[in-house]
């Protein structure tokens, strides 16, 4: 089994990866997208999407991370992706699964499951630019308005070359509305012969454990469950495997806001951090009813050490018998 942490738009950053890898669980992580128009990007581009490439294109704590590219010009496309593998990505991820209006008006993301057949040359543009030895992935959704042509879109991905497709069960027109339609995505594998990860609506063990039975997948891709959990996926790991383990407590997770060092990031305003955190503790309520009081909190507070101080009060160091590392 193997865990994912998705690609989600101005929320997984390098920070997140970082603090989120730390807990232990993932196997890979994929960047926010990089949008692609017409031109390659300098290095620089690369290198603030992903500071990991200073290391190897891995995390602090050695999860592999995946740049992953949006735009719809093959050729440019590729350009891109070529110069990101030399950057040390480990592989490419293209995306055709953005819901976001301003993204699809300029023609990317899940627009594009609209036209199966410019996501194949795409994909295969990509995947002959990029070395064999480096793994070309997709992200799709079921389809944009209905799922009517869900079969030709992956038809249309296996055909091109790609070395594996991340299927997130929810057209474009369901956004992120409950349910994830797992069960959509069984006849879809018949047709594959790639390995395939299920994305969507997995927030606790239990919904990890049926999204693996109702999609078959084994390998999952976990995106705002990770957010409310931080340790989700080193939960889901010690349950497949049988083993004991002690979730994180309120304390212990604003002890890992607090030490995330996102307030010591100097190439952000001033109050980037106290947003940054405020939008957190909005997943965080989800599973943290403490979440709630700290937001009240803090909701007013815009310098980033008068949050760090509130912040400090409630956190508590991981005790040294958690195992965040499965």
């Amino acid at each position: 089994m193997k865990l994912i942490l998705a690609p989600m738009e101005g929320v997984v950053d390098f920070k997140m990866r970082e603090l989120l890898t730390d807990l232990g669980g993932f196997d890979l992580c994929v960047t926010e997208f990089v949008r692609v128009v017409d031109l390659t990007l300098p290095r620089r581009v690369f290198i603030r999407y992903c500071p990991e490439l200073l290391n190897g294109g891995l995390t602090r704590s050695g999860t592999p991370v995946r740049i992953q590219l949006l735009g719809q010009v093959p050729h440019v496309l590729a350009a891109n992706a070529r110069k990101a593998v030399k950057l040390g990505s480990h592989g490419i991820d293209l995306n055709f699964g953005c819901p976001a209006k301003t993204v699809n008006k300029s023609k990317g993301g899940a627009v594009l499951l609209k036209e199966p057949e410019q996501i194949y040359q795409i994909i295969k543009a990509v995947r002959e630019a990029v070395p064999e030895d480096h793994v070309v992935s997709a992200k799709i959704r079921l389809g944009f308005d209905d799922d009517a042509n869900s079969s030709e879109i992956v038809d249309a991905v296996q055909s091109a070359g790609a070395s594996s497709l991340a299927i997130h069960a929810r057209t474009k027109r369901d956004g992120y509305r409950p349910p994830a339609y797992w069960e959509k995505i069984p006849p879809l594998l018949e047709r594959l012969s790639i390995p395939v990860v299920a994305n969507g609506e997995i927030w606790q063990v239990d919904d990890a454990i049926r999204c693996q039975q109702q999609s078959q997948c084994q390998d999952l891709m976990l995106g705002r469950g990770a957010l409310a959990t931080p340790d989700l996926a080193t939960k889901i790991k010690a349950h497949v495997k049988g083993q004991t383990y002690k979730p994180l407590d309120w304390q212990e997770v604003v002890y890992h806001i607090v030490n995330s060092s996102m307030h010591q990031d100097d190439n952000v305003s001033e109050k980037y951090f106290s947003a940054r955190t405020k939008q957190w503790l909005g997943y965080l309520k989800l599973q943290y009813p403490q979440a709630h009081d700290l937001f009240e909190e803090i909701k007013r507070l815009k310098a980033k050490s008068d949050v760090v101080n509130v912040l400090q009060k409630y956190a508590k160091s991981p005790s040294l018998d958690s195992n965040h590392n499965i």
